[in-house]
């Protein structure tokens, strides 16, 4: 358990690889659909540089070994399409109440 949440639960774990052109972040989200990953595709503004951002949504439990996995394979997907592979995370709900909504003032 890490805080308030569960690790032992499924949770969906986001990744990312990073590109600095269009057409590379296209090709790379094609072979990724291809592979039948859930992916999205912007381009991060707020970067000082044009960059473009897939990430890539696995439902799964946090295991440390699935995820050096995931981290190894993403990276190789990303050097083979000109990218880089840039870290993982796992979004964290807060519930005020029980039911799962906040009380309304």
């Amino acid at each position: 358990m890490i805080g308030n949440h569960n690790m032992t639960e499924p949770h969906e774990i986001e990744y990312s690889i990073a590109f600095t052109t269009q057409e590379q972040a296209e090709k790379c989200a094609l072979y990724l659909l291809a592979e039948e990953q859930k992916i999205s595709l912007f381009q991060d503004e707020e970067s000082d540089a044009v960059e473009w951002i897939i990430t890539i949504y696995v439902y799964m439990e946090p295991e440390y070994s699935d995820i050096v996995d995931l981290e190894q394979w993403f990276t190789k997907i990303a050097e083979e399409h000109g990218g880089e592979y840039d870290g993982w995370g796992c979004m964290a709900y807060v519930y005020d109440d029980e039911d799962g909504y906040e009380d309304e003032e």
